[in-house]
């Protein structure tokens, strides 16, 4: 396939796609007392499971909606697949690569899936450390994708959230190993933790702010946020209705943790904190924005904790949005939203994702943007918050 000319232009980078992790990624690099332990695959065809010290953490359905032919579901098939039904892409990073060059895309920034969005699975172990050995193995591997394949591909790196101690010290590592950013859970406090507007969180977030990197929600990375995918749809739809309005249900969940992060003042004491909200959408960001000035003024909320600017004004200096589907936002809401705080996503291979006609898209919403709007967010956004070097 031959990307139009706004791919010979710029380094198009999507920062939002998902890695199908393969069997052995833990098992290949975990010491011998452990290869029994950290996440393994169990069992024969449709009755295997993801097994973490003997309890089962997740199915084995490879979240990929596109099949080994190349041909993408549009329903709910894709949920009786296994690993070896679905594109190579999925969980080869070489062959992910090669779906970059066909795409007309220079970087794609990565998430887990078999661990949770936010690494929430891992809470079904009691054990805490054997938890943070499954996070560290799973940064390792990321880091040897982002170098085997000349970083083009940058996977974030997962967070021992459990213990804020760990994950204070696995910012660092990451850092070290070269990762560009992190996955966060969005809601320590489902377990019994300090909520992230706590006290107890202003080291963890010192670090991010030092570390200069980017923090990042993936939408339903915690029991708590994934459960609107469970409570959307009523009943009494059906399976293809109940997976499409839990979906549409998940995007805006994300507006949730971005206002909380805003009313909890950490910005005025980590003023270099970079938070994307992904696989959000960005069309509801205007109203949120606004509604958070309204209600702030409303309750007299500046008594508890007196704010250095009005919550909106906060979003310009530490938020991203990623758009991938949408088309009102795009061609109509750039200027409130701001071209610095957007960035472009393909979702791949999950479900709702571009594939097979990212290009198509681009040129479609894009028809209308100057040169600068373009490079600034198909390529020098992302470039700048994730460290990306780009080519000539």
């Amino acid at each position: 396939m031959a990307a139009p000319a706004l791919s010979d232009e710029l380094s198009i980078i999507d920062v939002d796609a998902h890695i199908t992790e393969p069997h052995d990624l833990w098992t290949s690099r975990a010491p011998a007392s452990m290869k029994g332990r950290v996440p393994h695959v169990e069992g024969e065809g449709m009755d295997r499971r993801w097994i973490v010290d003997g309890v089962e953490i997740a199915t084995t359905n490879p979240a990929s909606v596109i099949n080994k032919n190349g041909q993408k579901s549009r329903g709910t098939e894709f949920f009786g697949w296994q690993i070896e039904d679905v594109h190579e892409a999925s969980w080869d990073m070489k062959q992910r690569v090669s779906v970059l060059d066909e795409f007309g895309l220079y970087a794609q920034i990565l998430y887990p899936n078999v661990a949770g969005f936010g690494s929430e699975r891992f809470m079904k172990v009691d054990d805490g450390e054997l938890r943070l050995a499954c996070a560290r193995i799973y940064n390792e591997a990321m880091g040897e994708i982002q170098a085997d394949s000349n970083e083009r591909l940058l996977p974030m790196a997962l967070m021992p959230w459990w213990n804020i101690e760990q994950s204070i010290e696995e910012v660092q590592r990451a850092k070290d190993m070269g990762l560009r950013g992190i996955v966060m859970c969005s809601d320590p406090d489902s377990i019994g933790l300090p909520d992230l507007g706590n006290e107890a969180w202003l080291p963890f977030w010192e670090a991010c702010n030092d570390s200069d990197m980017a923090i990042n929600f993936h939408i339903g990375a915690s029991e708590t946020s994934f459960n609107m995918f469970g409570r959307a749809a009523w009943d009494s739809n059906g399976m293809r209705r109940r997976l499409a309005l839990g979906s549409a249900a998940l995007f805006v969940e994300n507006s949730r943790v971005m206002s909380n992060m805003i009313y909890s003042g950490i910005f005025d004491r980590c003023p270099n904190l970079k938070v994307v909200s992904v696989e959000s959408g960005i069309g509801w960001m205007p109203f949120v924005l606004e509604s958070i000035d309204y209600e702030w003024g409303e309750t007299g909320a500046q008594q508890e904790v007196a704010l250095q600017k009005k919550p909106s004004e906060y979003f310009r200096d530490h938020f991203w949005g990623c758009f991938w589907f949408e088309k009102v936002a795009p061609k109509h809401l750039i200027d409130v939203i701001g071209e610095d705080n957007v960035l472009f996503e393909t979702d791949f291979p999950h479900p709702t994702c571009l594939y097979p006609d990212v290009q198509e898209y681009i040129a479609e919403i894009s028809a209308g943007w100057s040169q600068e709007r373009k490079r600034k967010i198909f390529q020098d956004n992302a470039a700048k918050l994730y460290r990306i070097e780009l080519p000539g």
